[in-house]
């Protein structure tokens, strides 16, 4: 493996546009005063206006600025790098680091950080670290070795009081109801037909909880079992045949829409997902391309696919819109099949 200790090597390895050589040095033409990596595509340089340094930063000392291109295709590399330096420092925070005092600890300005940040991640920082601590709390919590309290702790809060300010937006119930599977919770559900099969609608005391669709009943019902394995359910209630008449109505005629609330978990990526695909026109169709651009994460497309695919409550939240980018249908939560009906009824309502 060359080394490139001496400047015939160096010269040798611009000269061929060596890529094995970038990150061991930079070289410099005193004609146009920039600085440039080895395997740079600019316009090849005189011998005699060529000189050598370590690295960028003794060339910029000397008085030299980066080329454009070398900038360019370094970017990426040192975006990533930076929004993961800028990940590990929300992480381990608490409280997390301000905006403000991640540009001054990264040395970039605040606005051109969360720039970065989204374009990576597809949340800003306060998000991601909202989402990170509560994934931690998870975890700990499904450690049945530790109390609540050791739990918070072990999460990374200071204090209980930082973590109950916001604990049930994120977990979806208390946090001793969350480890105990939805011990404590009460469920309202019932089954019901509709254009598509059977179809199950569950009720926390927030709203709407599930909506899933299917073939066979109990099958639903299983499916609902292993989402709160110790909540309470309560079926056949004649009240809450109402509402799942409600929903049976909607679906059968979208056009009318949903008005009952939902009660919708999930992490801050998926929410926004979810909250996108909710804006998306009865009768019109997108791509997970689409959705991934309109949450600010155009190369979020795979992660926009998960959270659809994530998506408990069919048809209120309306991932069947979202297609392959040819106009193909992809997959679907509840079969591919009943993707194609529910665009076929409202192509043809629209």
């Amino acid at each position: 493996m060359t080394a490139f200790t001496t400047d015939a090597q160096r010269w040798h390895a611009v000269a061929m546009r060596d890529s094995s050589a970038a990150g061991h040095f930079v070289y410099a033409v005193r004609t146009t005063g920039v600085y440039c990596r080895p395997d740079c595509s600019s316009r090849l340089a005189k011998r005699e206006n060529v000189a050598f340094f370590s690295d960028a930063g003794s060339a910029e000392a000397a008085g030299y600025r980066a080329c454009r291109r070398c900038l360019a295709k370094a970017e990426p590399a040192r975006r990533d790098a930076l929004v993961l330096r800028a990940c590990r420092l929300l992480e381990s925070g608490d409280p997390a680091p301000s905006l403000e005092q991640l540009g001054m600890q990264l040395a970039v300005s605040p606005f051109h950080l969360q720039r970065l940040f989204k374009a990576v991640t597809g949340l800003s920082p306060k998000a991601y670290a909202s989402a990170f601590r509560a994934k931690r709390m998870r975890e700990r919590l499904a450690d049945e070795q530790r109390s609540v309290t050791e739990a918070i702790f072990a999460a990374g809060y200071n204090s209980n009081s930082r973590f109950y300010a916001d604990a049930e937006q994120r977990l979806g119930m208390r946090p001793r109801t969350f480890r105990a599977g939805g011990a404590g919770a009460t469920l309202h559900f019932a089954v019901g037909q509709c254009f598509l099969g059977a179809i199950l609608v569950a009720q926390s005391e927030k709203g709407i909880c599930a909506i899933l669709l299917g073939d066979d009943p109990q099958g639903l019902l299983e499916q609902l079992q292993d989402q709160f394995p110790k909540a309470r359910l309560i079926g056949g209630d004649a009240a809450y045949e109402r509402v799942v008449a409600e929903v049976v109505g909607f679906v059968e005629a979208p056009q009318l829409g949903l008005k009952l609330p939902l009660d919708v978990q999930g992490t801050a990526f998926q929410e926004r997902v979810w909250q996108a695909l909710c804006h998306v026109p009865l009768g019109s169709r997108v791509s997970y391309t689409d959705i991934a651009e309109r949450i600010g994460a155009p190369k979020s497309v795979r992660a926009v696919a998960m959270a659809c695919a994530a998506n408990p409550i069919a048809v209120a939240i309306p991932c069947h819109r979202v297609v392959r980018r040819d106009g193909e249908l992809s997959g679907y939560r509840w079969g591919v099949e009943r993707k194609r009906l529910l665009l076929a009824r409202e192509t043809a309502l629209s």
